[in-house]
């Protein structure tokens, strides 16, 4: 039984009870139970993270003694809205990236070179990603308890959905769709584990492989440009997870701090370009591989409980992570020629991996 159907029983019996006193006795009415909230958690946060070494892919500087960076300093502004209701939950998170001049925004196509191949001083890259996750619970959903066995919490449908823009010259316009299934698991000290396998559909744009573009492998649509820029991925599977729990195990007077983390598989989802000239094997492959991207701890240091007490939990939290992204966005980093490596070398740009420690303080309003 769902907590919603519990308490709305309770209310109904309580009243039947009640009713019949009322019957013998002369008493004074009593007060109608309070609404039962259609949002048991209704959580709201806002945070600014710094990123010392992010990478785009395809964004990159060669040096003069022939190294490249392909690495930029982002700034990362994000708000996350969490709720539960009696089926479910729902996530939503909303990131604004301000990158450094490594990663140039439009009329450029790299650091300090415009699309008209003179150099430019171009700004930094500014990219919108929102990413939304929503379930429903089986438990809740049948009015049972039969998918709660051992640690296993619960089994839900999942679905959701991915969007992204950003002032490249590249044009990404990036909308993807999930649904699957999640289950989650409980761990200690209030923790969780949640993982689910999930189908992954994305469309999205490139306006280097757009036909009548001088980037284009040729102008022939559909085998050496796309159109209009637009590209339909075929559609692969996808592995998601994450975890949360509280370092219960250390002394009342260092208990302020929480471990968090994530990892999600992206299987290949067909030519990087949509062109399927160079998508087979080799070091001129444009065939996208398994994408990794992870953060795979986050050590939070709860700030607000810290200075103000219990009652203020996580209302300033101060943290620090590490973040882990191969084949970023499906390139494979070992091959996509003039987005992972230079082509007439095969020298690596540096950009296809992310790799870096950041921090941030995360608000809750």
């Amino acid at each position: 039984m769902s907590v919603r159907h519990f308490v709305l029983g309770a209310v109904f019996t309580l009243g039947f009870a009640a009713g019949g006193r009322a019957a013998d006795l002369p008493v004074k009415a009593a007060s109608p139970p309070p609404d039962v909230p259609f949002f048991f958690v209704i959580d709201n946060r806002v945070s600014f993270s710094w990123m010392p070494k992010g990478t785009t892919p395809s964004m990159f500087t060669v040096n003069p003694n022939g190294t490249i960076t392909g690495t930029t300093a982002k700034q990362v502004y994000s708000f996350t809205h969490f709720d539960a209701w009696a089926y479910g939950t729902n996530f939503l998170n909303i990131s604004m990236f301000k990158s450094g001049h490594n990663d140039a925004a439009s009329p450029c196509i790299n650091a300090g070179l415009t699309v008209n191949f003179t150099p430019g001083n171009c700004a930094g890259e500014t990219e919108v990603y929102g990413l939304f996750r929503s379930t429903f619970g089986w438990n809740e959903i049948f009015n049972t308890k039969a998918f709660s066995v051992g640690p296993l919490r619960d089994i839900s449908f999942e679905v959701g959905a991915d969007a992204d823009t950003d002032n490249l010259y590249l044009g990404a316009a990036k909308r993807s769709m999930v649904a699957g299934l999640q289950f989650a698991f409980d761990l200690p000290y209030k923790g969780y584990f949640n993982v689910a396998p999930l189908a992954y559909k994305e469309i999205n744009h490139n306006a280097f492989n757009q036909c009548g573009s001088i980037f284009a492998f040729s102008q022939v649509p559909g085998l050496g440009c796309n159109v209009d820029g637009n590209h339909e991925f075929r559609t692969t599977w996808a592995i998601e997870t994450n975890y949360y729990m509280d370092l219960g195990f250390l002394p009342p007077s260092l208990q302020y701090f929480s471990i968090s983390g994530r990892a999600a598989w992206y299987g290949p989802k067909g030519d990087a370009n949509g062109l399927p000239a160079f998508s087979g094997s080799g070091p001129l492959s444009t065939a996208t591989k398994v994408e990794f991207n992870s953060e795979p701890i986050r050590l939070t240091f709860d700030a607000s409980k810290a200075a103000l007490g219990e009652k203020y939990t996580h209302f300033v939290d101060l943290w620090i992570a590490y973040r882990y992204w191969q084949n970023k966005y499906g390139f494979d980093h070992n091959a996509t020629p003039r987005v992972c490596t230079i082509a007439a070398t095969g020298q690596s740009t540096n950009s296809c991996t992310e790799s870096t420690v950041y921090g941030g303080i995360t608000m809750k309003f």
